[in-house]
Order: C-alpha cells, then structure tokens, then sequence
C-alpha cells in the first residue's frame, strides 16, 4: 500500500500541475499594481480562491520570446533574469520591482530563472488591458487627497466646462486646415513662411543628426521636402508650443519651465525610439512626447488666477497627477487632434495598458517615460522596463542589464541636438 502511494506521490511531483502553497491574501494583492487598483471587494473574492505557485531553485519560468499567455508577480523568493545581450538583473521579494509583475507582455522579453524556492502569482493579462477612455465627466478625486482644497476647486471648475483651453499658433492651425485640403509642398511652404522663427527651426531640425542627410537643407521648401508635409506639420505644432509654457505667476512660471523641459526630453525620446524601432512614424511620436502632458498648463494656469491663501505647494504637488491625463485629453480633443494622441494622454502613465500586439504610439511614450525615470534615478514603485507589455512590442531590439533602452542610451547625441533645438 505504501509502494502504490509512493508511486502516485512521484506521478504527482512530476506532473504538470502546479503545487499551490498557501491563498494570497488580500493585504498582498493590495501592494500589488495594478491589482491594487481594484475595487476592494474584488480582491477580497480573487484572494478566497487563488493560491500562490510554488516553484523550485534552478527552474525556468520562461525564456526570451517565448509566448506569454498570463501576468506573473513575484510573491517570495529571488528571480534572475537575462537579456538579450547575455546580461543579467535580479528582483527579490519586497523589492520595488516586486510589486509589479515580472511579465506582462504578450510574448516573453527576457529568461527567468528561479534563484531561490519562490512563491508566485499568475493572473490573466486582461489586468493589463484596462484602459482610460475620453469622456469629459467628473474629475475623480482619490480618497487620500479629499482635504486637497485646490483639486476640489479646480475639479469643480472643469466640471463645469469652464477650463480654460490654450489656443493652438495660428501657423499650426492655417497648415493643419490646408494639408487637410490636400495642399502641395509651396503652399504648405508659403503658410509656414508667415512665421520665420518657426521657418528657420525647421531648417535646422532637417539638418540636425536625427535625419540622416550628405546635403545640408539650404531654404524651408528643402527642408519640408526632406521632413515631409505630415511630419511638417507635427513640427510646426511642437516648436511653435513653447509660447504656451508660460505664466506671468513667479510661482507657476518655474514649474511651466520644468513642465517644457520635461516634455522636450520625452518627446525627444520617443522620437529616438520610434525612429530605432521603425514601428511608428518619428514625427508622430515626438509630437505625441510634447503633447501628452499638456493639462498641467490649463491647471497650472487656474491656480495663476487664485488668492495667495489657496495657493499651496503640497496640494499643487499632490494635484498634478491627477489632473494631468483627463485634462490633457481634454485639451487635445478641443484641438481635434486623433484617437491615437488622446490616448497617448490618457494612458501614457499606466505601465501596463496594453489593448493590441502591435507598438503604439502609447507604448512608445510609455517606454520612453518609464526610461527618463529610470535615468533620474527614480526608482521607486516602477517595475522593471522588460517586465511590461509595451517592451514585450519592440522588434530587434535589447534591453540593457539596467533595464533602460540601450538604444536610447547610444542615441544621446541626437537627443541633446534636439533638446537644444526646441530649447532655443
């Protein structure tokens, strides 16, 4: 009798099935993201029937392009992982990276390998896939920021359509309208001439190194010829923006002027990136770089107007985040730019939306912020950049053992060439 239970015993250690240790509790779903974000009773239900998988040192959770077919969080234990490049990271248990899921793409961007006896949990990708979707309603305001007296006044004033909406230049607006029209190349040329600083900005973007070019463009219509009549036209908008990131407010006027730099780096960044990965078009994603952060102008802009007694640093600090995807979306909706911008606002922030198998503008953005934040050392509560779903979406192209975009790294030289372009 004992031989015959011996022999089920090993049958069962050798099956596929996973061995279950004890049920994740809901305190540990409520350190995890975005599992967090659920309503309470959701993961009260989720932690009454699942348990967390037990693995073994030495075993392999998955290789590098291998399909994915369910997000992974590490509860315990230590996981190694390997790049493309043969180079390597660790995440342990407790770790910020811990708190997000070690995979969550559609296919597998490195090999993990078990360094110790780990616990984990598997959930369905569709965690992933929630997404924001435009609609100009209540502002949600969370529960931890309901004594914030600025966000109250400033939810209040949007819900009543009463923001205040930058006007775009009127050079973007006339070539916008025209190319519309299907206007060829002198008359775009001719809109753009009414502005000679942007006429000039655009030479020198055609020049700078991230168009590859022998003959310098000598005049706008060379220049628009090289860049192109759409890609023109994302141009236009982004250098003539500067103007709007400003305030008379010696309080606000700062913080536009970090806002700009902030937006010039991203946009940069995802420039580089698009134009590395050849999956989106470059002038779409730098424009989508400057422009996904634009609510903060229109809130930033409110508080300008204020009494002094309701001006205050905290709650401006605690209010941005909030405010900035509804309210940008907002903005980009008034200046009828595409769907595909007005997500880019909507979602840019969330590490693991994720509604197709192709890269998006999204994602590019997504990427590229999550690697400027990873650049400024900020590491706190961000997952690993090889973790999620946008990485899992670059074709050819490696991750660095410090988990940032190599590419971007090489590609710093371009990036400042722009910077400085836009900057002056």
């Amino acid at each position: 009798m004992a031989s015959i239970k011996a022999f089920f015993d090993k049958l069962s250690s050798t099956s596929k099935q996973p061995r279950l240790g004890q049920k994740v509790s809901p305190e540990i779903l409520e350190q995890l993201f975005p599992i967090r974000n659920l309503s309470e009773e959701i993961r009260q239900s989720f932690a009454s029937e699942n348990h967390i998988e037990l693995i073994d040192s030495g075993t392999t959770l998955f290789t590098i392009d291998s399909p994915a077919d369910c997000a992974i969080y590490l509860i315990f234990g230590s996981v190694q992982f390997t790049d493309q490049n043969g180079r390597g990271y660790t995440i342990e248990e407790g770790s910020a990276q811990s708190k997000f899921p070690i995979c969550s793409g559609s296919k597998h961007t490195t090999t993990a390998v078990a360094q110790t006896d780990i616990g984990i949990l598997r959930v369905s990708l569709k965690i992933m896939s929630t997404r924001n979707r435009f609609q100009h309603k209540a502002l949600p305001i969370p529960d931890n920021l309901r004594d914030n007296q600025l966000l109250a006044l400033f939810a209040d004033h949007y819900q009543s359509h009463e923001l205040e909406i930058p006007s775009l230049p009127e050079v973007a607006i006339k070539l916008r309208n025209a190319i519309q029209k299907d206007v060829n190349l002198d008359a775009a040329v001719s809109i753009i001439q009414l502005d000679p600083v942007i006429s000039a900005k655009l030479i020198e973007v055609a020049n700078c190194p991230l168009y590859i070019t022998v003959v310098p463009a000598k005049n706008l219509l060379e220049a628009v010829n090289r860049i192109g009549l759409n890609a023109t036209r994302n141009l236009v908008v982004a250098l003539s923006l500067k103007q709007i990131f400003k305030s008379k407010s010696i309080l606000i006027k700062d913080r536009m002027e970090k806002l700009w730099k902030q937006s010039l780096y991203l946009s940069a960044l995802s420039h580089v990136l698009a134009a590395s990965s050849q999956q989106a078009k470059p002038e779409d994603a730098l424009l989508a770089g400057l422009v996904c952060d634009i609510g903060n102008i229109p809130f930033l802009n409110f508080v300008a107007n204020l009494p002094d007694e309701f001006i205050n640093e905290t709650e401006i600090k605690q209010a941005l985040p909030v405010v900035v995807g509804p309210v940008s979306a907002t903005v980009l909706n008034e200046w009828q730019f595409s769907e595909e911008f007005i997500d880019v606002a909507l979602n840019s922030r969330n590490w693991y939306q994720n509604l197709g198998d192709e890269l998006s503008l999204t994602d590019i953005v997504v990427l590229s912020r999550l690697h400027a934040l990873i650049g400024r050392k900020v590491t706190s509560d961000l997952p690993s950049i090889a973790a999620i779903p946008a990485a899992s979406k670059l074709k050819g192209m490696a991750l660095s053992p410090e988990n940032t975009l190599a590419i971007l790294h090489d590609a710093k030289n371009k990036i400042h060439e722009a910077l400085a372009i836009f900057s002056r």
